[in-house]
């Protein structure tokens, strides 16, 4: 039986949920606390969290943020009424795994909380292997970074993570279904733009600062494809 550390301070909520996935066979345990969460996180490693971001004592993204610092790597899935994409984005790049916008059904957190189960807990350190040097770009997984010639463009984890994906299957096509799951370990739906707001991310620090390529070429209605490509 899955133990999830339930983490929202409203106490209907809370209940509604914490009866929901009593019911499909999960364990949960509700705290209200931010100060708390992260204690338990921290000493009990619970199979998933389900995290609200606005949480007296210690918000949500402190939280994450702490978390994935001190090497923790259990799933979290936040369950929060911010719905911006400046929001989901933020939370992801913090180290979130899901993100689920108030209201929702109880059906739909089941099913999530399933999937990051299923999942485990994932290692925070980034995936070690040689250096891809293509062109003016540098791409070091030794020190989770990017450079173009030489000079480091700031990638983010999650960031430095979608373009090492992209470069090792260079040439290929991949899909957004494919990146969501890789990265992110959930489907890809029809409004779900996390795949798209990363890239052009990515595009800016990376193509519009490279001199003589762009590197993430576009397949429309597809998805991405890495490959050095001469600019005009």
């Amino acid at each position: 039986m899955s133990k999830v550390l339930l983490v929202e301070d409203d106490y209907v909520i809370a209940d509604g949920m914490s009866r929901h996935l009593r019911a499909a066979g999960l364990d949960p345990v509700w705290v209200g606390k931010g100060t708390t969460a992260l204690a338990r996180l921290r000493y009990e490693r619970a199979d998933v969290c389900v995290l609200d971001l606005m949480l007296p004592e210690l918000d949500g993204w402190k939280i994450i943020e702490t978390a994935r610092r001190e090497g923790i790597g259990t799933p979290i899935v936040v369950v929060s009424a911010r719905g911006s994409e400046e929001d989901r984005v933020r939370t992801l790049e913090l180290g979130a795994d899901d993100y689920i916008v108030k209201p929702f059904s109880m059906e739909e957190l089941v099913a999530r909380v399933r999937a990051a189960a299923r999942r485990g807990a994932r290692p925070v350190t980034a995936e070690r292997g040689d250096a891809i040097e293509i062109e003016e770009l540098r791409i070091d997984p030794s020190v989770v970074q990017a450079f173009i010639r030489g000079e480091s463009v700031d990638l983010t984890p999650t960031e430095f993570r979608l373009l090492h994906a992209l470069a090792t299957d260079r040439g290929r096509v991949v899909t957004r279904d494919e990146l969501l799951q890789a990265l992110w370990g959930r489907r890809h739906t029809y409004r779900d733009r996390t795949v798209d707001v990363f890239v052009r991310k990515l595009r800016e620090k990376i193509d519009r600062r490279a001199p003589h390529h762009t590197f993430i070429q576009t397949r429309y209605g597809v998805g991405y494809r890495f490959e050095p490509t001469p600019k005009a």
